[in-house]
């Protein structure tokens, strides 16, 4: 093996050699074992929520492949509608040239051919985090096969009357000039104003006042709302008002929405351009004004002087128009929540217009029904309550979006308007008896991603056609996935699956928290926080890095901050960590919360993991060279490390049947860093080292190191896979093993190894006593390399057994000279002291230490630790310190103040017995 562990030079080598023998394949034995990815968009790259996600999918994967199930990670990218749309459309303008330019046909060939040439790049990303996916099997939504599938489901679902065409109300994006589905929107405070109104009664009695924070939709106003129960408006309910501007008569209305505490208690009310009051609207029967047209300018059923206006220059005008009617009341500063198209970044409106709905209730009921019966678990258990909250009070789905890039809907209208749906035109013709002189056009529209998204798990496996993969992987064992997408995915495949697949389309669904920086914040461009996993796997350079998080900063003026923030916490930009140590990160951070805090300190730590792991092959390796014809004669020490992996083992396959890798991949990590490379090497040492060993001894260590190691590479492989087969092809040999691939080797069992609690007792009662004498050198300042004499007191007949027996790792490892019992008679020379158990472990000091030099060094320790708990106590005693400093920096302080008291304390005891030496 290499001195030096460098993940460049064996993570693309592995990866080609497992991806050309075809090894992520199903095996096509034994019980299956499948998980769809959820497929990342084609315009996508690699980020660390995929990264994070992955991760876990694969590390499931791989375990349940080495645990012999036949197993498929089903592979794929989605064909992000908008997204893809818009990348095109960007290339276009750049030519002079635009979509229309070009027409409906040649821009859609135009999207193909991008995906082609440019589509894809996160499959490549996803390859350097070891990904072991069957690309063979590699989908995309919009193949051949899985559009069939799309166009087969809508027109199932239209012939059972559970699609339909209305007009109701959406998200209407002004820019690209489509509805969006409620996950296209962004909701941000952003800073506006509220503007109150006079509103006159027709009866000439007054007038009510009305805030708004979007004047411009008061054109639109069919009634004026106030809450039943509000004694200042009772008297008022079924009066007319007289709207401004427009001079419309419009009803008031009582209605339990209202908060009678927020502004006056009277609500404007326009149906046609604001969720909650399309609703209100359809209780009281009102009718909708719809005031914009598709660019959200005016229409031509607003009064004469504000048609065509932009909506903001609309706005200014009837504020202005108003207050010269001397019907403004005033105006407030106020922050509001902002709606906002994820792609166009523009302020979407609320607009009524016709669009495709599925009735969804008949498909929720079952879904719901699943979950309830336990034939679907969401782990963790407490995001059953989400699914149940949206689906009891589920809305009908807008599936239609106002693009041409994806899966065009399968109607067509004759020249009086009526529809028909079919596979394809000639079908339509055939099943309606249409001639061929019958002139039909098809929908523009095309079908919301998600809805190809929803069939996923069963089109990728060939459905409708009734294949070999889909009676074999489906319904699939896990889908992992984050808690933002419960309702846009998860409950919508669920309800499809039952629909069509005629089962669940999995059995458990294993909801992750979402990954953000070190300081709990959501990582994005605009906070300059964002991390790319292949800057971490591959290391990067401050300007590299600098460019990567200004390019295309929507905010330029944010800028100069970004840079700064950057500079501070990468001065010479990011090292290089590898795959696996990025892998471990994510593993150990794959809690049951929420929010998952990235600290860069978890993967410097992890990639220690992986050097200290290289090391302790290279000793292993080096070790085990030679071979002998002796029977191997088993140490404590060789049998307690075999006991101690069975163990582990037993808690690895526990916490990955209960998704728990981060509690896997600690159990990994301690015994791999604190049992095996801590004490079993440290205490292999004097039985391989020694010309007193025999050479069944010798035997029996380099058996147990050789062993260990390897199942111990197996054990790490599903979350490690890289460095795990470099290792494990260079140990395989001496290990005199078969196969080509660790990944195909057998996941490890306890029943490789014995449990064995005597040996176990005893190296524990060892590495106690070797701690205790460590513990004695640190607080005594002597040397690591200086033997010490040892006395027992208080030793029971065990202890003495055990300190006789171990007399050889005491010596070499410990650095014991020797060891004794303390008779009942005898009395205790000035000793330093330790603990194990009853028993207590002396080491006098007489003749040990310089006694004069001790005192004058422990002395001047004494004097800087008081030094700083009287600063600290200074600060804590500053009451402007205390008021004004934040919360966290005050606590630590006092923190500091107990751990200088415990410091003084140990060196008062210090001290003590240096005086007993005196």
């Amino acid at each position: 093996m290499e001195k030096t562990y460098r993940p460049r030079d064996i993570e693309q080598r592995h990866y080609q050699r497992w991806e050309a023998n075809n090894w992520f394949a199903p095996s096509g034995e034994g019980e299956s074992y499948c998980i769809v990815i959820p497929p990342p968009n084609v315009t996508g790259t690699l980020h660390m929520g995929h990264a994070f996600q992955d991760t876990i999918m694969d590390t499931l994967t791989r375990y349940q492949r080495m645990m012999g199930r036949n197993t498929l990670w089903q592979p794929g990218t989605d064909h992000a509608g908008i997204a893809t749309q818009m990348v095109v459309e960007r290339q276009l303008n750049a030519e002079g040239t635009s979509r229309v330019d070009l027409g409906r046909d040649a821009f859609v060939e135009r999207v193909w051919q991008w995906k082609k040439e440019s589509g894809g790049q996160i499959s490549q990303q996803l390859r350097r985090m070891g990904a072991s996916v069957d690309w063979s099997r590699e989908c995309f939504t919009m193949d051949a096969e899985l559009s069939r599938a799309v166009t087969r489901v809508f027109v199932s679902l239209y012939d059972e009357g559970l699609i339909y065409r209305g007009k109701r109300l959406v998200n209407w994006d002004p820019v690209l000039h489509t509805a969006l589905s409620d996950l296209e929107v962004l909701q941000e405070d952003e800073p506006g104003h509220l503007w109150h109104f006079r509103y006159p009664l027709v009866d000439g009695t007054g007038h009510l006042v009305v805030a708004t924070t979007r004047p411009e939709t008061m054109l639109g106003d069919s009634a004026v709302a106030v809450h039943p129960d509000d004694d200042r408006y009772k008297a008022l309910i079924g009066k007319e008002i007289e709207l401004p501007i427009v001079g419309r008569h419009i009803p008031i209305v009582a209605d339990d929405y209202v908060d009678p505490e927020f502004g006056t208690g009277c609500v404007k009310i326009t149906p046609a351009h604001d969720f909650n009051d399309y609703e209100v609207g359809l209780r009281h029967d009102l009718p909708q004004y719809n005031i914009f047209d598709d660019d959200a300018a005016i229409n031509e059923t607003a009064p004469q002087d504000y048609r065509g206006l932009d909506r903001y220059a609309a706005r200014e005008k009837i504020v202005a128009d108003l207050d010269a009617l001397g019907l403004l009341d005033n105006v407030e500063d106020y922050n509001r929540k902002v709606p906002r198209g994820d792609r166009s970044g523009e302020i979407v409106e609320p607009y009524l217009t016709d669009q495709w709905y599925v009735k969804i209730k008949p498909l929720a009921d079952p879904a719901i029904e699943a979950v309830e019966s336990g034939r679907i678990r969401f782990v963790p258990e407490t995001w059953t309550k989400t699914y149940y909250d949206w689906m009891y009070n589920i809305q009908d789905w807008c599936i239609s979006r106002q693009l041409w890039w994806g899966h065009r809907i399968p109607a067509w209208y004759d020249d009086a308007g009526n529809i028909y749906v079919g596979d394809t035109e000639q079908d339509v013709r055939e099943k309606h008896g249409l001639a061929p002189a019958v002139s039909l056009r098809q929908d523009e529209d095309v079908l919301d991603t998600w809805f190809s998204s929803a069939l996923w798990p069963f089109s990728t496996m060939g459905w409708p056609d009734q294949t070999d993969s889909l009676k074999t992987f489906y319904p699939g064992n896990v889908l992992v996935t984050g808690f933002d997408i419960i309702f846009f995915w998860v409950a919508r495949m669920i309800m499809m699956g039952l629909k069509f697949a005629g089962d669940v389309p999995f059995h458990e669904v294993y909801i992750h928290g979402l990954i953000r920086d070190q300081d709990g914040q959501k990582m994005s461009k605009s906070k300059g926080n964002v991390l790319d996993p292949l800057d971490l796997i591959d290391g990067v350079d401050l300007d590299t890095l600098l460019t990567k998080r200004t390019r295309g900063l929507m905010q330029p003026h944010l800028q100069p901050k970004i840079e700064k923030a950057t500079r501070k916490q990468f001065p010479e930009g990011i090292d290089e960590y590898g795959a696996d140590a990025l892998r471990f990160t994510f593993a150990a951070l794959a809690t049951t919360g929420r929010d998952i805090r990235f600290d860069l300190g978890r993967i410097e730590g992890y990639k220690n993991f992986c050097n200290k792991l290289w090391n302790a092959a290279r000793y292993t390796h080096m070790n085990t060279t030679e071979s002998s014809e002796a029977k191997p004669e088993f140490s404590h020490a060789d049998r307690w490390i075999r006991s101690r992996l069975r163990r582990t083992i037993n808690t690895v396959h526990e916490q990955f049947g209960r998704y728990r890798l981060d509690l896997a991949s600690q159990a990994m990590y301690d015994f791999t860093w604190h049992e095996f490379c801590d004490w079993y090497l440290e205490l292999s040492k004097p039985v391989l080292q020694s010309d007193e060993a025999s050479a069944a001894q010798k035997e029996g260590a380099r058996q147990t190191l050789i062993m260990v190691l390897e199942a111990l590479l197996r054990l790490l492989h599903p979350i490690m896979p890289f460095i795990t087969e470099e290792i494990w092809q260079q140990t395989r040999l001496r290990a005199g093993l078969e196969g080509e691939t660790i990944m195909l080797r057998p996941y490890p069992r306890t029943e490789e190894f014995a449990d064995d609690p005597d040996a176990e007792s005893d190296i524990d009662w060892v590495r106690q006593f070797i701690l205790g004498v460590r513990q004695i050198r640190g607080e005594m300042d002597i040397s690591p390399g200086k033997g010490l004499p040892v006395i027992l007191q208080n030793a029971t007949p065990a202890d003495k057994a055990r300190a006789e027996r171990h007399v050889a790792l005491l010596n070499r490892v410990g650095r014991v000279e020797s060891v004794r019992l303390l008779s009942t008679s005898e009395e205790a020379p000035p000793s330093a002291t330790a603990l194990l158990g009853d028993m207590r472990l002396l080491v006098p000091m007489k003749g040990l230490i310089d006694v004069t030099a001790e005192r004058a060094r422990l002395g001047k320790q004494t004097d800087k630790v008081r030094a700083d708990l009287a600063k600290a106590q200074s600060k804590l005693g500053n009451e402007r310190f205390v008021s004004n400093a934040p919360a966290a920096v005050v606590e630590q302080e006092k923190q500091r103040v107990i751990d200088f008291e415990r410091q003084l304390a140990q060196l008062a005891e210090q001290l003590e017995k240096l005086d007993a030496l005196s």
